[in-house]
């Protein structure tokens, strides 16, 4: 007889997602027969630019900053059950989140889980970094913070093959926690290119949580989603050929069917025929997604094609200051008061701000652009209540400090009526891509403590 299937469900797609989703997750998988794993992908680019941030802030932080509220709800049944949690919520900073985690187990009372902390994405940990980052086309005038290297499935799958009970990893491509427990299952070469290709494509669909049962889709009178504010998130079943079936946790809202599977299928994917991974290149051109029953759809005829030669890596420079402020304009007049608004702090700012945005919330900000062009060619529709906002980024603070000093002087040096003003600055950085030959790149784990 073959092995059991594997079952891996999502509890997070992203770093502040709903601290509460995976508790429903987990209580499904543990009535599943097979082997469990659940993961959470909470690692956008952007995050980890912020993590680094924090972690320079404070050595000790940089990893996920919700790991106190998703875990201990479901730390206790995971261990229990013997349900492998793998996760990318290290960031910056893997080894302080398993420290981190292994405080959460002791506090709880559980038994010391077995943590693999899985290690090579920070090039800028070695002391050949900056030759690495020349190969790579990455050189920047500006302050070095970080470089990662983004690693696939074959770490996670080492360290659960030894054993994890937890695996924790900077930063890895999402669809490889799910690719990592499929290998250690099954006990798939890394070259498998034909079951690791579906197998790339069932985390493509869990990696985003709540986007393929029906969050991202919703789209009130065109793609109603029942019940969105309890919306399950999703349990894929992956089989020994890679192919997997998806559904959602039981007695959640949402919506799992053809539609939101195809939606999450091609998010993000540039080529279908070539979807590029550190495991494996995928092919999704001939994808068969067939309903299966109620909120189970079925994702067949994926192929996979031999992995890239090289790595993707995000390089993190210091990038300077950003400063935002917005001010209120209401009643009569209200889009030419704040449009004349916008045209004093610009005078006012001179050349200190670089490409200085405006926004007028309410009136033109999502489909506007950085040099206000669209704004410019807008004409002034009279708008009755509108919320400017301006934003600029600044090589030093006390340029930043400007914009906010000047759009608080519109209380009183006009135009009239405004109010209402907030003001932020905070530290930028600036990422970089590049791509590195993947035998440069060292990916191990190691079991902490």
């Amino acid at each position: 007889m073959g092995k059991l299937p594997l079952w891996v469900g999502c509890g997070a797609g992203f770093s502040g997602d709903r601290i509460d989703a995976a508790i429903p997750v987990v209580d499904t998988l543990r009535r599943r027969e097979g082997q469990r794993a659940l993961i959470f992908e909470t690692l956008a680019e952007r995050t980890l630019a912020l993590a680094q941030i924090a972690r320079r802030a404070n050595p000790d932080k940089g990893y996920e900053p919700l790991l106190d509220l998703f875990l201990p709800p479901i730390l206790g049944p995971c261990l229990e059950h013997r349900i492998a949690i793998v996760s990318n919520f290290g960031q910056a900073n893997p080894a302080g989140a398993a420290r981190r985690i292994a405080e959460l187990a002791r506090q709880a009372g559980l038994r010391a889980p077995r943590i693999a902390v899985v290690k090579g994405d920070d090039l800028t940990a070695r002391p050949d970094s900056a030759e690495l980052l020349a190969k790579a086309g990455l050189t920047h005038e500006g302050q070095l913070l970080s470089a990662n290297a983004y690693l696939g499935a074959e770490p996670i799958a080492a360290a659960l093959r030894d054993g994890a009970d937890i695996v924790v990893t900077g930063r890895v491509a999402d669809p490889s926690l799910v690719v990592g427990p499929a290998m250690a299952h099954y006990g798939w070469d890394p070259a498998d290119w034909e079951r690791l290709g579906p197998a790339t494509m069932a985390g493509h669909l869990l990696e985003c949580g709540s986007q393929v049962s029906g969050g991202y889709f919703a789209d009130p009178g065109y793609k109603d989603v029942p019940d969105l504010a309890h919306v399950g998130f999703p349990i894929a079943r992956i089989d020994a050929d890679g192919a997997c079936e998806i559904g959602k946790a039981e007695g959640t809202g949402g919506v799992v069917d053809r539609r939101t599977v195809t939606e999450q299928l091609l998010y993000e994917v540039h080529d279908p025929a070539s979807y590029l991974t550190p495991d494996v290149v995928a092919d999704i051109s001939q994808a068969r997604i067939t309903e299966t029953g109620p909120d189970t759809v079925a994702l067949s005829g994926v192929r996979g094609h031999a992995r890239p030669r090289t790595l993707k890596v995000n390089a993190y420079y210091e990038g300077g200051w950003l400063a935002e402020a917005e001010i209120s304009y209401g009643g009569p007049r209200a889009e030419s008061r704040a449009r004349l608004a916008a045209d004093v702090v610009r005078a006012r700012l001179g050349d200190r701000a670089h490409r200085l945005r405006v926004d007028l919330i309410g009136v033109l900000s999502v489909l506007a652009d950085d040099r206000g062009s669209l704004l410019a060619q807008r004409p002034d529709g009279g708008a009755r209540d509108v919320r400017l906002r301006l934003a600029a980024s600044f090589a030093r603070r006390d340029d930043a400090e400007a914009l906010t000093r000047e759009v608080n002087a519109l209380y009183c040096c006009g135009p009239a009526g405004g109010g209402g003003v907030r003001t932020a600055i905070r530290p930028r950085l600036e990422t970089r891509s590049g791509y590195i030959d993947r035998d440069l790149v060292q990916a191990s784990y190691e079991i902490f403590p």
